[in-house]
Formats: C-alpha cells, structure tokens, sequence
C-alpha cells in the first residue's frame, strides 16, 4: 500500500508539472496568433499621401510583449521567418519597407512582413493604415444606409423646415427659389453631405434662424449696421442686443426661445405667412 500511495503521487508531482510546462509554453503565443488569417494584404499611406516612394523604419522598433514582460527588438529580413531578432537563426539579410505611390501590397507568402506591419510596427495606423476590406464593406453600407435615411427625411419635409435648413448651405438665394427648386435642391443637399442634412433637420435653432432671416428679409424686423441689435422696423423699437462676438441670426434663435422671445416669435411667424 505504501509503495502504491508513493507511486501515486508521483504520478500526480509529473502530471501537474506537464501542467504547468503546457501553461507556460501556451504563454508564449504570439499576439493575435489565434485570429491570424494567412491572405494577401495592401497598406496605404495615411493621409491620402502617394509620394513615388516612402520608406517606413525596418530596423530599430521594439515592440512590448506582456506576456514575456519586455520590450522585444524587431526587424524586417529577407531570408528570416519572424520579426523578432531575438527568434532569428543565423544571419540576417535586412530589408527595406517601401511605399509606391503610397500603396504596399504584401502577398500571404510574406508572413514576417505582414506581421509586422498589421501587429507591432509603431507608425501603424499613423504613418499608414491596413486596408480591411470587411471593415471597408460596413463603413459603405453604414454610410448607404445613412444616406437612404437622408433622402427619405428630405422627401417628406415641410417646404418652411427644407428652407431652413437649405439656407445653411445656399444662404440668402434660398429666398428667390421656387418650392419645386427647394425640394429639389434640398434632396440634393441630403445625397451629398447626409450626416450634416440630419443634423441640420434636427436642430431647432436652424428654424429659428431662418425665421429671423425671413423676418429681416421681408422688413418686419430690422438688424443694425453694425449687428448689434434687433428692432421692430415699424417703430424702431429693441427687440434684443447681441451679446458681443455672437452671430446675431444665432443670438435671435436663443431669444426666441426664452420666455419673452417666445411671443415676439410667435408674432413674427404670423406676419410671416
């Protein structure tokens, strides 16, 4: 029994280090490795930079590992099959990284290549970024159906709100346009910067600016010369100063929000129509 009880738990000591040395070498994975798809790849200048050539660091770059808890040297070669100098075998034949017309395309056969440039390379994402093709697809179909969503808002606006929010982009020749031109103009507008026409069609400050705009246009109210103030133009009595520095259209959509603001709107929008 005793023999059998020893043999046992030295059974157990060498089961438990063979544990441990399949921890400890599982550690070592390379980053990513698991998630690491074998495919050509292109990287791109940042930027929109397409000089004839542009060479990026080869040698040089270091790269912190925490699984081994140290920074680990890194350098492009012909001839080796890892990035990491400390992995190499023999001689190194360095190699230069270069951008031609601001596009590097690295086939799958260059592995080391790759790796270094979509895991560990510092200027990633800096100097250059990995085209991802997948990513690529979302951002088109999040910024199709962005647009979509523009077109069907610009299609059903009130011809007053496509205006206002028109007259960001056009300004005052807005005013001499037919409704038939709005629309039309607007759903162009809405294809074109969609992400801007939604904000604009949200924010009520640009209905209220437009008021103003069309109040002034049509000689209900007045604005100085010098931008400072809003009068009735039948009276020439104030209707508000303009704090110092602020676009007056701006300052007159605040005002008519607040409590006092609120009925000289409201009296405006009814000379209005």
């Amino acid at each position: 029994m005793k023999k059998s009880k020893k043999a046992d738990d030295q059974l157990q000591k060498a089961s438990l280090n063979t544990a441990k040395s399949t921890t400890i070498k599982e550690k070592v994975i390379e980053p990513e490795a698991n998630k690491w798809e074998a495919r050509d790849r292109t990287y791109y200048l940042a930027g929109d930079m397409s000089p004839l050539t542009y060479t990026i660091k080869s040698r040089g770059i270091y790269w912190y590992d925490e699984e081994l808890g140290y920074e680990r040297e890194l350098k492009y070669t012909q001839n080796q099959k890892t990035p990491f100098v400390d992995e190499f075998k023999g001689d190194a034949r360095l190699a230069h990284i270069t951008f031609e017309d601001g596009v590097l395309n690295v086939p799958k056969s260059k592995q080391p290549l790759q790796k270094l440039l979509s895991l560990y390379h510092p200027d990633r994402n800096r100097i250059y970024y990995e085209f991802d093709p997948v990513q690529n697809a979302v951002d088109d179909m999040d910024e199709l159906e962005m647009e979509i969503e523009a077109l069907n808002t610009a299609r059903d606006l009130e011809v007053d709100v496509a205006e206002s929010v028109l007259r960001v982009e056009q300004g005052s020749a807005v005013s001499r346009m037919t409704s038939k031109e709005i629309k039309r103009d607007t759903l162009l507008f809405a294809k074109k910067n969609p992400l801007l026409f939604l904000e604009l069609v949200n924010d009520e400050n640009v209905q209220l600016r437009n008021v103003g705009i069309k109040a002034v246009e049509a000689g209900i109210i007045a604005l100085s010369s010098d931008n400072r103030s809003f009068t009735w133009a039948s009276n020439n009595r104030k209707i508000m100063t303009v704090p110092f520095e602020e676009n007056p259209y701006s300052a007159l959509a605040s005002f008519f929000k607040t409590d006092e603001g609120i009925e000289i709107y409201q009296a405006v929008g009814k000379r209005l129509k």
